[in-house]
């Protein structure tokens, strides 16, 4: 099943979108606001489930689904956490800057609270008042669980997920560094994210979901060129039930909360960093990550973070090549 959230006021409205994403229906009557649907979620999913199933027949009425009038499916949530779950991507980022990498890394996760009152929607613009703050893409996959108790197992924490989609989790690199030697984590660096038009049920990815990671490239374009084309399934070292159960050791997480896996990263095939698309590698899906690269290779970062008119494009692909949560196409504005 796919759900989506038209623009309207604060919460979205609620609608279920067809397989091929033409075509969606009003699902208000069963919940009004996505968020809605989370909180009741075992009691309203086999009327959902219904209604798709009446849209994907056309015995419905149904308009046509544009991802233009899509907010985030979830436009505002009770919590954000984003995790570094390939790091790989942790490690390259800390040798550029001769950093150590702790060995603690490897088994415990690195996870932050980001804000989540307000996020954009999948084809909102990226607004950045200033282009010295280093605006940067990071293109993720994300869960949306539901009521997950505290101390709950990495079996349980992934029984609890209910859905999966993609997010552009923006990032303010030249602000990083000054908040994190505060010793309080990020803020002003971690402006909004957004996300996919479409969140997806996990048993719709059929085997392109197990062992709680999505076996699928993350495309990623940057005007209009081949960007990243790494496997989200390849080199992550914890799985979302790991982020879940970490995300939920001291504390229970309520219905809708968000888990970011951080930037999917893929080493090359001879174990290093990875290569771009024109060197035959599967690129990155973030800057930061092909700076790194360059400043270790090179000495010096080369390519220039996010200017105003530089445009986003990331997306994931069933075996036809079709978009299966749609497409985020943003630009700098």
């Amino acid at each position: 099943m796919k759900v989506a959230s038209l623009k309207h006021g604060r919460d979205g409205r609620l609608v279920v979108v067809s397989n091929d994403l033409a075509w969606c229906a009003d699902a208000t009557h069963i919940a009004p606001t996505l968020q809605a649907a989370l909180d009741d979620w075992d009691r309203v999913l086999p009327d959902l489930r219904n209604l798709q199933t009446d849209l994907d027949h056309e015995v419905i009425p149904r308009i046509r689904f544009h991802e233009h009038d899509a907010a985030a499916p979830l436009p505002r949530a009770y919590q954000w956490a984003d995790g570094s779950a390939y790091v790989n991507h942790v490690a390259l980022v800390r040798q550029a800057r001769s950093a150590e990498m702790p060995e603690s890394f490897w088994h415990d996760p690195l996870m932050y609270q980001g804000g989540s009152d307000g996020f954009l929607g999948p084809r909102d613009g990226i607004p950045l008042a200033d282009e010295a703050w280093g605006c940067d893409l990071e293109a993720e996959v994300v869960v949306v669980t539901g009521d997950v108790p505290q101390g709950a197992s990495r079996e349980q924490a992934l029984d609890a997920i209910l859905l999966v989609g993609l997010t552009n989790d923006v990032s303010l690199r030249n602000l990083i560094p000054g908040e994190l030697a505060k010793g309080f984590g990020f803020f002003q660096s971690k402006p909004a994210s957004a996300f996919s038009p479409v969140f997806v049920t996990p048993d719709a990815l059929g085997d392109w979901w197990r062992d709680g990671k999505l076996h699928r490239k993350l495309m990623v374009d940057l005007n209009g060129q081949p960007f990243g084309r790494a496997e989200a399934g390849e080199d992550m070292t914890f799985d979302f039930g790991t982020l879940i159960a970490h995300a939920a050791r001291t504390r229970k997480l309520g219905a809708g909360t968000i888990i970011g896996s951080g930037t999917v990263s893929n080493r090359d095939a001879d174990g290093g960093p990875g290569k771009p698309i024109a060197d035959g590698g599967v690129g990155y899906s973030c800057l930061a990550e092909v700076r790194t690269v360059e400043t270790i290779l090179r000495g010096k970062a080369e390519t220039p973070f996010l200017k105003k008119g530089d445009t986003v494009r990331i997306w994931a692909e069933d075996d036809k090549h079709h978009p299966i949560f749609g497409v985020i196409e943003q630009t700098v504005e």
